[in-house]
């Protein structure tokens, strides 16, 4: 299969890869037949990219990180919560809400046992859902990374139960926004955007006394746009002030944030992303925590489009744990545009005169 973005998809191309509904369920099931209504749909919904079957790369499996019942349960759990939160905030009733900690926690343990068979795995997009609310797919994205990212630094299963539960809830305090400023398509304004701003808080007065939530969590919800030079909200602190877990939480949120459709702008890939992150580094970021997660992020996501040095293009058919920025190609076109008879695969981590130049080039 191959990964494309959503603008070049073609009528009659076919689905390699499950789609899923707002609610967690399968929308759209592999070998589909796509037709134009349908691409326009999910363009529509917010999928900027897409897996395409094609025999040529019928090899590639794409891990599948959390079961379809795990991810069924995560995603209702955050709907209904959150839209309670939120039709509570909108009558002016108390917000709390004393079963967040144990259907939260329940959500918790089922993504950690689904993650820890695939802790070895990079991590890939995430945003092959349709989503009636950017807020609900963004809480799970940012869930899953933080807790991989855990596991990968070596935290225990209570640490992975604390950061997850942060991650998982971190912007709990959007459900205590205007709907008018959450969902807003244009630029807010400066009141709009200090209204914003306070949705740390409301997570950190939600959660702060609930019970089975860690307090350590609520701070999560707190700090997690502080920055390490003292640049980030609410209180503007710095360094170690700013607890590691809010610290890894940060990061993985900007990196979603910028690598799922949003009502003002596209998706970035993830490549274009982690430029992004790594000019923040040691102002933002910690160097460590941006090096872990270059380590264990797909840049190069298995099935994307890609042109090479030599002027060939390809598709990425596997990926290198040692060196993500260098994953096997296999080449698909000549530098002239035709087809390969018989395509090859290129290890770029072998291959050290050969690069990726450019992406998505090909449909």
């Amino acid at each position: 299969m191959r990964l494309l973005p959503i603008h070049i998809v073609r009528p009659g191309m076919k689905l390699g890869k499950k789609i899923y509904n707002e609610e967690g369920l399968v929308l759209l099931a592999e070998g589909i037949e796509l037709t134009q209504t349908l691409i326009n749909r999910l363009g529509k919904y917010g999928v900027d990219f897409i897996y395409i079957a094609d025999p040529r790369t019928a090899d590639i499996i794409i891990p599948q990180l959390l079961s379809e019942e795990t991810r069924f349960k995560a995603i209702t759990e955050i709907r209904t919560s959150f839209r309670k939160l939120m039709d509570n905030s909108i009558k002016n009733k108390t917000a709390g809400y004393n079963q967040l900690g144990k259907n939260f926690g329940e959500v918790m343990n089922l993504i950690i046992d689904d993650l820890s068979s695939h802790q070895d795995a990079m991590i890939m997009l995430t945003n092959m859902s349709v989503m009636d609310d950017y807020l609900f797919q963004h809480s799970l994205n940012v869930c899953i990374y933080a807790t991989l990212l855990g596991m990968a630094y070596g935290y225990n299963r209570n640490d992975l139960m604390t950061l997850g539960l942060g991650s998982l809830l971190h912007d709990i305090g959007k459900t205590q926004i205007p709907y008018e400023i959450l969902r807003k398509n244009a630029q807010l304004t400066d009141d709009e955007f200090d209204c914003m701003k306070r949705h740390t808080e409301y997570g950190f007065k939600l959660l702060k006394d609930e019970p089975n939530i860690p307090l350590l969590s609520a701070h999560c919800a707190f700090q997690h746009h502080e920055r390490l030079n003292g640049s980030g909200y609410p209180r503007g602190i710095e360094g170690t002030e700013i607890h590691d877990y809010a610290k890894w939480i940060g990061l993985v949120d900007s990196y979603d944030a910028m690598t799922t459709h949003r009502v003002y702008r596209r998706a970035m890939l993830p490549h274009q992303a982690m430029e992004i992150i790594f000019t923040g580094t040691e102002t933002l970021y910690e160097k460590k925590k941006i090096e872990l997660f270059r380590d264990k992020i797909a840049i190069y996501p298995l099935g994307i489009n890609v042109t090479l040095n030599t002027g060939e293009m390809g598709t990425v058919v596997g990926l290198n744990n040692i060196f993500p920025q260098r994953p096997i190609v296999r080449v698909l076109q000549t530098p002239g545009g035709e087809e390969i008879y018989a395509p090859f695969d290129v290890d770029l981590s072998k291959k050290l005169s050969i690069m990726i130049t450019g992406v998505n080039d090909i449909a």
